[in-house]
């Protein structure tokens, strides 16, 4: 099945189209939000890579983790993010697109392929946005995250208005 492209195309039939299958709904860790909407803008909390309750994978990329297993950890995130935005909003046909990317990884101080990790994010983006679209994108690297999570997913998005 082709899957649908542009800008008027609906970003529910494209995770269709890609056979995605949204997890439920990120449940936070302490006292905020896991998105807040403001004017045009959508802001997500960061998001963990945790499936059924639990993390994915722990620990930390270049001591127990490789760059694959960070990627398909920033592509679970992603797809958690995409869920956080699905609870907020209703359905992800109100997202135009996505503006900023920021990828938090828990790294040993030698390890160096921080943008090779975050691409697992991006890449799942640019499938449901297209490469014409684009994002800004800041990777870095960090010495711990909350429950030794490998790394930290959060995103900002331009939105339609509420009807």
């Amino acid at each position: 099945m082709p899957v649908p492209s542009g800008n008027r195309a609906s970003v529910e039939l494209r995770v269709a189209a890609l056979g995605l299958i949204l997890p439920p709904p990120p449940i936070p860790l302490g006292a905020y939000v896991e998105a807040l909407e403001t004017g045009n803008l959508l802001f997500l909390s960061g998001i963990l890579p945790i499936v059924d309750g639990k993390l994915a994978m722990a620990g930390r990329l270049g001591e127990n983790l490789s760059v694959e297993q960070g990627q398909k950890a920033a592509r679970v995130a992603s797809l958690k993010v995409l869920a956080a935005v699905k609870q907020h909003l209703g359905s992800l046909d109100r997202l135009k697109k996505l503006v900023k990317l920021s990828v938090l990884i828990a790294t040993t101080e030698q390890f160096t392929a921080h943008a090779a990790v975050a691409d697992g994010a991006s890449n799942l983006f640019v499938q449901l946005f297209g490469p014409e679209s684009g994002h800004v994108r800041l990777v870095y690297g960090v010495q711990s995250l909350p429950i030794n999570a490998p790394l930290i997913v959060d995103a900002i998005f331009e939105i339609e208005p509420a009807n």
